[in-house]
C-alpha cells in the first residue's frame, strides 16, 4: 500500500473509524422528549355519550362519510381530497419536509470536495518566483473536513427535522379531515337553503291563489279592503323569501366549489333534506383514546418533539466544535509532469469553541426552552379543545333530535290549524286575521324545521371530525383491517 510520507491509507481508514466510533458513541445534550399523552387529565368518560362502550377504531376507520349514505355527497368529497389546493399545499408540504430531513442529515457525514486549479505569473501563492520570472503553477487536490458530532448537535437537529416531517404527515391529515367536514357541512347547508326556497316557493304559490280568491271577493263587496291588504302583504313576505334563499344558494354553491378546488358554479345535489337518512349512532369511546386518534393533538405533539430537540441544539452550541480535516493532492509547474511529483497531503484536527461571549450562548438555550414551553401549552390547550368539540357535539346531537322531533310535531300541527282556519274562514266562523297568521306560524315552522335538520346532519359531521374522522385511502383502511385480525 502506498505510503504519504509515513502515513498510509489505511492508517487515514483508521482514523476514519475512530471518529465514526466517537460520532456513534458520543453524548447528546439536551433533554430527550418523552410522550406527552399520558400527562394529561381527562374526563374518564363523556357527559352526553348515550353509547356506552370500550371504544374499537371497527368504526372509525372508515371512510365516515359513506355513513350519511349520499353517492353525491361521497363524490364531491373524492373531488375536494384531489383538487382542493390546501390539500395540495399540504402534501407538497410533506415533500419539503422530506427534503428538509435529507438536507439535515447530509451534516452528520464528512464533506469531500474537489479543487483544480492553475495559475501564471511571476507570483503565486503570495510569493514571488525565482527572480520575478514568469512561471506555472498547476493543482489538483481532494479534501475531507467532518465536524464530529460530539455533543449531538447534528442528531438533535436531525430528531427535529424528523419530528417535522411527521407533523406535516399529521398536518396533512388534519386539513383533510378539515376539508371533508367543511364539504359536508357546506353541502347539508345547501340542501337546507334549497328546501327552504322550495318551501317558499310553495307558501308562494299557496299565497298567491288565495290573494286571488280575497281579490274576486273585494271586488264583489263581499270582504272588506283590510282582508285584501292582509292577504297582499302574506304574499309579499313569501315572495320576498324565495329571492332571499335563491341568493343563500347561489352564494353556499360557491362556497362549496372553492372548497372543491373549483371554479364557483351550480352544485348537483342528492336526496332532497327531508329525504336524508340520519347517520347511525356510533360509540365514541373514553376521552383518553382521542390523544391517539386526533390527528391534530399527534401534530401538536411532533411540534412539541421537535422543538425539544432544538433545546439539544443550543446547548450542544455552547461546546467546542471538534474537526477532522484532510487534504491529499498533487502540484507541478508543469501540466505534463503532474503526477511525477510526490503527492501533497495535509491532516489535521481542530477544537472551536465559545470562550466568553457576555452570556449569549446560555441565552440561546434559555429562549430554547421558554420556546419548548409554549409549544407545550400549545399541545395542552389542543387536547382540551379537542375534548371540548367532541362534547359539544355530543349535546349538539342528544338536543338537536329533541328539538327536531319538536319541530316536526309544531309542523304538523301548524299545517293542520292552517287548513281549519281556512275552513272556518271560508264558512264566516272567523277573522281573516286567524287565516294568516296561522298561515304565518306553519311558513315559518317549516322553515326552522329545515334548519334543525341541517343543524342535525351537521352536528353528526362536527362529532366525526371532532373524534379524529376515518381512515383516508384504501391502503389505511387495509392496514387496518390487517391489524384487527
Amino acid at each position: 500500500m502506498k505510503k504519504i510520507q509515513g502515513l498510509t491509507w489505511k492508517t487515514c481508514i483508521i482514523l476514519l473509524a475512530i471518529g465514526s466510533l466517537i460520532l456513534f458513541d458520543s453524548c447528546k445534550v439536551g433533554p430527550s422528549f418523552k410522550t406527552q399523552r399520558t400527562e394529561i387529565d381527562s374526563t374518564a368518560v363523556y357527559r352526553y355519550d348515550s353509547i356506552q362502550l370500550a371504544m374499537t377504531d371497527s368504526v372509525l376507520n372508515i371512510s365516515w362519510w359513506e355513513l350519511f349514505d349520499d353517492p353525491v355527497l361521497a363524490d364531491l368529497i373524492e373531488i375536494g381530497l384531489v383538487e382542493n389546493k390546501d390539500a395540495l399545499i399540504a402534501s407538497s408540504r410533506i415533500e419539503q419536509a422530506m427534503a428538509q430531513l435529507g438536507f439535515t442529515k447530509a451534516d452528520m457525514g464528512p464533506k469531500i470536495e474537489y479543487n483544480l486549479g492553475a495559475q501564471r505569473g511571476n507570483v503565486i501563492g503570495g510569493a514571488p518566483t525565482q527572480g520575478f520570472s514568469a512561471s506555472n503553477l498547476f493543482t489538483g487536490f481532494g479534501s475531507l473536513s467532518w465536524e464530529l458530532d460530539f455533543w449531538g448537535k447534528f442528531r438533535r437537529a436531525n430528531e427535529a427535522a424528523r419530528a417535522e416531517l411527521l407533523a406535516t404527515e399529521h398536518g396533512q391529515r388534519t386539513v383533510q379531515i378539515a376539508l371533508i367536514s367543511a364539504i359536508a357541512s357546506t353541502y347539508y347547508e345547501l340542501l337546507d337553503f334549497k328546501w327552504r326556497e322550495f318551501i317558499s316557493r310553495k307558501t308562494l304559490d299557496l299565497r298567491q291563489a288565495s290573494l286571488d280568491i280575497i281579490q274576486a271577493r273585494y271586488n264583489s263587496g263581499i270582504v272588506a279592503e283590510i282582508d285584501l291588504n292582509q292577504a297582499q302583504i302574506q304574499r309579499a313576505i313569501a315572495a320576498s323569501a324565495v329571492p332571499r334563499f335563491q341568493r343563500s344558494v347561489a352564494q353556499t354553491e360557491n362556497a362549496l366549489g372553492i372548497l372543491l378546488g373549483r371554479s364557483p358554479g351550480p352544485i348537483t345535489t342528492g336526496a332532497e333534506l327531508n329525504d336524508q337518512n340520519l347517520p347511525p349512532d356510533i360509540p365514541v369511546g373514553l376521552p383518553s383514546m382521542l390523544m391517539e386518534r386526533r390527528p391534530d393533538i399527534l401534530e401538536a405533539e411532533a411540534l412539541l418533539h421537535a422543538q425539544n430537540a432544538r433545546i439539544g441544539i443550543a446547548v450542544a452550541q455552547r461546546f467546542p466544535s471538534i474537526s477532522l480535516t484532510g487534504l491529499l493532492g498533487v502540484a507541478s509547474n508543469d501540466i505534463s509532469n503532474l503526477t511525477a511529483n510526490p503527492a501533497a497531503f495535509a491532516i489535521g484536527g481542530s477544537l472551536l469553541g465559545p470562550l466568553f461571549e457576555f452570556g449569549k450562548n446560555k441565552k440561546r438555550v434559555e429562549i430554547e426552552r421558554k420556546i419548548t414551553e409554549q409549544f407545550l401549552y400549545e399541545y395542552e390547550r389542543t387536547v382540551i379543545v379537542a375534548f371540548q368539540e367532541v362534547e359539544d357535539a355530543l349535546v349538539a346531537i342528544s338536543t338537536l333530535k329533541e328539538e327536531r322531533q319538536a319541530r316536526m310535531n309544531h309542523v304538523l300541527a301548524a299545517q293542520n290549524a292552517q287548513y281549519l282556519s281556512g275552513e272556518r274562514y271560508d264558512k264566516g266562523v272567523t277573522s281573516f286575521l286567524e287565516l294568516i297568521e296561522s298561515q304565518r306560524q306553519a311558513f315559518e315552522a317549516e322553515l326552522s324545521l329545515s334548519e334543525t335538520t341541517q343543524k342535525l346532519f351537521n352536528s353528526y359531521v362536527n362529532l366525526y371530525k371532532a373524534l379524529g374522522g376515518g381512515w383516508l385511502s384504501q391502503e389505511e383502511m387495509n392496514a387496518a383491517m390487517n391489524e384487527d385480525e
